[in-house]
């Protein structure tokens, strides 16, 4: 009888797990059947949903899989029972079955972290996901029907990091082109640290500070939000600004499903794993993406929730879960090279290169690297069976 992997979860990681998985399969004609578990077989492009049309940032993976002979199963995982070997799904259309697996991949990615703050879940927009994207642009369209006031042409970010900076470089731009020239939006960015973009380091922040400020935007450092209502934010100093267009970018966390394997997890839920990519030593469950923590180098970086880790995780995690399978040695994962593409709207981008974020591009010709990025090399291959295959051999893509 032949043997299942299971990947749970169809984001990049999970997408390029399961290739990979086929790829070694049919390498080596291992008689595994890889089975995908999403709520949806489309691959929500993430990393664009702070630009608009977010509605469009989907990529259809139904013929992918296809053409690639992965078995697909439209629902969410609802348990996960590692000591037999089974996962409990609902389906789409509400009924349960379970599926018994040999290897899981588990790839189901992260979720904006809300904490305890009045009012955030009532009235606090974000772009996490993507019907919550579309939300907000909705929201934004809404605007031009509302009488003009402080609070209509406000937008207040709260978050200064990568995403936060990237829709506030953004909001301008659009909220002119919603409202008119006759307006006069302004945009806020609330971040607690003393400085913008305190993940980023210092190396690229005089550029961000420039961009921001050429677009017409505001930074209050030092303070967060502690408060939302339908009209204002309240600051942990006590001021007031009024908006009616709050956005939450504070922070993420893996997903829940974490929490059902055994194994060390870091401060945001993520699965420390080994260099095969295993949840623990010997286990037979793998993790990629954003639920997973891993070294990317000899000098310990770990790897960070990015759609450019969660590429080569994927790969390493398909192609060593089906290597435990057919008794292969694993790859060992590593992806040496890091490197940063921060969107600053219309003033353009900024791209870095190695953990110390040594700025390398800026302004118009860095934007169009972005773009590039953004609008092609993340995007699935195209649904043909060698070519998707090939794509996914992990070792070409360390570097």
């Amino acid at each position: 009888m032949g043997k299942t992997i299971l990947v749970i979860g169809a984001g990049f990681a999970g997408m390029w797990a399961a290739l990979a998985a086929e790829r070694l399969n049919d390498r080596e004609s291992g008689g595994i059947e890889v089975v995908l578990v999403a709520p949806e077989s489309t691959l929500v492009i993430r990393p664009r949903l702070y630009e608009a049309g977010a509605a469009n940032m989907t990529a259809p993976l139904g013929p992918l899989f296809a053409a690639t002979g992965i078995r697909f199963i439209q629902g969410h995982v609802e348990t996960i029972r590692h000591v037999d070997n089974t996962v409990d799904i609902v389906r789409r259309d509400g009924t349960r079955s379970a599926i018994v697996y040999d290897s899981l991949i588990l790839a189901a990615g992260s979720q904006a972290h809300r904490p305890d703050i009045p009012g955030l879940r009532e009235y606090g927009f974000n772009v996490d996901r993507i019907d919550e994207a579309v939300a907000l642009e909705a929201h934004c369209h809404s605007l031009a029907q509302r009488p003009a006031s402080v609070a209509r042409d406000t937008v207040v970010v709260a978050g200064g990091g990568f995403t936060g900076i990237e829709i506030a470089a953004e909001m301008p731009a659009r909220l002119r082109a919603i409202l008119g020239t006759a307006a006069s939006p302004r945009t806020i960015v609330v971040e607690q640290a003393p400085e913008i973009g305190p993940d980023l380091g210092p190396g690229p922040r005089p550029v961000i500070l420039q961009a921001l400020s050429d677009l017409g935007v505001a930074c209050r450092l030092g303070v967060s939000v502690t408060a939302m209502s339908a009209d204002r934010v309240v600051l942990s100093d006590g001021e007031t600004i009024e908006t009616q267009t709050a956005i939450w970018t504070a922070g993420v966390r893996a997903s829940p499903l974490t929490a059902q394997i055994p194994g060390e997890r870091g401060r945001l839920g993520r699965l420390c794993v080994g260099p095969d990519l295993r949840a623990s030593p010997g286990a037979n469950i793998f993790a990629a993406g954003d639920t997973a923590s891993a070294v990317t180098d000899d000098a310990g970086h770990r790897t960070l929730m990015s759609c450019q880790h969660a590429l080569q995780l994927g790969r390493f995690a398909g192609h060593n879960a089906a290597a435990a399978l057919l008794g292969l040695p694993p790859l060992p994962y590593r992806q040496q090279r890091y490197v940063t593409g921060l969107d600053l709207g219309p003033w353009g981008a900024v791209h870095t290169d190695g953990w110390d974020r040594r700025v390398v591009l800026t302004g118009a010709e860095s934007k169009v690297r972005k773009e590039y990025v953004n609008r092609i090399l993340i995007y699935p291959p195209p649904p043909d069976r060698a070519t998707a295959l090939a794509a996914a051999e992990p070792v070409s893509a360390q570097a």
